[in-house]
Order: C-alpha cells, then structure tokens, then sequence
C-alpha cells in the first residue's frame, strides 16, 4: 500500500489537472485561454518582463513570449519601454486587458465559491495552509539542489 506522501502528491496532480480543465473552460468563457489569463495576471500589478513572468509562471521564457505577443495582438496588452534594460521590454495591461482580467477573475471567483460551498472556511484554511508548507518545502529542496 503506498504511504501517505506518495497519495498526497497524487491527489496533488489530480486537483491540479481538474483546475487546469477548470480554468480553461473558465477562460474560454471570456475569449481567453488560461496561458493568456495568466500572462494578464502576473502583469496585473505592475508592468513586468518576459522573463520576470516566466519565473513567476514557472514556465519557459519562448512559452510567454509566445503569449504576450497574442496579448498585444489582441491589444489586452502592451510592451513599454524598460529603463533597466533595453532589449527586454514590460508587457503592460491595457484598460481592455484590464477589463479582461476583471471579468475573468469574477467568473471564477463566482464558480469556485459555488463549487466549494460545502466546504467549511476552516478546512479550507487549513488546507491552503497544508498546501503553503508543502511549496515552502519544495522550494527549500530546489534551492539546495540549485534547480532554482
């Protein structure tokens, strides 16, 4: 039988693929794909480089190059100039992508509160907080590998 941990990882990988469905349906929803509603909201706060919101994404630099580009298409976004480095501009929302970003984010905080709703506040408290220790771990052990 396999220990707990190894089921815990499982149900991990589970969850996230049934957010990730989740989610592009949500997107979809609002004439985006997850990838670009999530280039949007690294980008929300503050203007922010290719590569800055490829670490924050954990994902590959070409992989939201690729997506910005679509972004700026679209004109959910623009690139500005960046004082500290010039061949690496900040991808900034425009007003439409920050319409974009509201009106996707409401969508899925509506869903998840209806979906959810049988689950008590204090169990999902202590489980976000469950999930908190766990990244905190994860990150420890990528740092003294060196994979981060």
């Amino acid at each position: 039988m396999p220990d707990e941990t190894a089921l815990l990882v499982a149900d991990v990988f589970e969850a996230a693929g049934a957010l990730r469905r989740l989610g592009e349906q949500t997107a979809a929803a609002e004439g985006l794909t997850q990838a670009r509603w999530q280039v949007l909201s690294v980008a929300s706060e503050q203007a922010i480089t290719v590569p800055q919101a490829a670490r924050r994404l954990g994902v590959s630099r070409q992989n939201v190059q690729r997506v910005a580009n679509d972004l700026v298409a679209l004109r959910l976004a623009a690139y500005e100039s960046n004082p500290d480095h010039r061949g690496s501009p900040r991808l900034a929302l425009t007003p439409r992508g920050k319409q974009s970003l509201t009106r996707v984010t409401a969508r899925a905080e509506r869903l998840h509160r209806t979906l959810f709703a049988a689950i008590p506040d204090e169990e999902i408290r202590a489980t976000r907080a469950s999930l908190r220790r766990m990244l905190t771990e994860l990150d420890r052990h990528e740092a003294k590998s060196g994979k981060r």
